[in-house]
């Protein structure tokens, strides 16, 4: 079994895409997972214009059937996969008494159940192999209660943190773990987005190291997780977050 065959959700652009090439540049075969197919392509074909050791595939996380398709098209393309980062998400700034009941299910459905639904499709498909490593992105807003975020992203984010400990106790002892990471505010297009450049100063000097997260780090605490020596590492978080929320 190739162990270095990685599936990255959302991985079409921000830390996602961070995600995928630094599992790249360190030898994994990456399928670059994402709801946007076209995007996911562009992504793919620039790590390996070949196609031998990246590829691009539609998925939506909210579908199950998507997950199921995603590992039959690895077996067909690589025999298989033996990683998952659980990485797409949605981030929506909305105040606490206006979110609709449409809004929580929307964001709720992506994060939390997209997790869920990808932990258990890969977490039976690894564990029949005897072999796995998932990681979860979850969220120093789903510790805190969210500051900058809107409360149906904090609440989702607090239930990634919970099924990770969920899904790496029932797979304990068939060779899968199960891991996650929980970053702070970091230096991506999505962040600059949601935080206006008025208050940007202002956060940044809340942060206790006054400054935002590399995206790059966060890589490299994913290859940390996906590491065929990680196995005695399971049902944990790694907290990345500038020391907001230290334990």
């Amino acid at each position: 079994m190739n162990k270095k065959v990685a599936l990255v959700t959302g991985a079409a652009r921000g830390l996602g895409e961070k995600i995928a090439r630094k599992l790249h540049a360190n030898g994994y075969w990456v399928c670059v997972a994402d709801i946007d197919l076209e995007q996911a392509t562009s992504v793919a074909t620039s790590i390996d214009a070949s196609g031998k050791t990246a590829m691009a595939l539609s998925l939506d996380v909210r579908r199950k059937q998507d997950f199921i398709a995603a590992c039959d098209a690895l077996d067909v393309r690589w025999g298989g996969a033996s990683v998952l980062v659980n990485n797409a998400g949605q981030s929506r700034v909305a105040a606490l008494m206006e979110i609709t009941p449409e809004e929580f299910d929307d964001v709720v459905a992506i994060n939390l159940k997209g997790t869920f639904l990808a932990c258990q499709v890969f977490g039976k498909y690894f564990s029949e192999r005897g072999y796995g490593r998932i990681v979860n992105i979850a969220s120093l807003a789903g510790q805190n209660g969210g500051a900058a975020t809107g409360a149906h992203y904090a609440a989702s984010k607090g239930g990634v943190a919970t099924l990770t400990k969920v899904f790496a106790r029932d797979l304990a002892g068939t060779g899968v773990t199960v891991n996650s990471i929980s970053p702070g505010p970091l230096d991506l297009p999505i962040v600059h987005q949601i935080v206006p450049k008025e208050k940007m100063a202002v956060m940044l000097q809340n942060i206790p190291v006054h400054t935002l997260g590399d995206p790059d780090f966060i890589a490299d605490a994913v290859l940390l997780w996906t590491s065929p020596e990680a196995g005695f590492a399971t049902g944990a978080c790694i907290d990345i977050n500038g020391g907001l929320y230290m334990r």
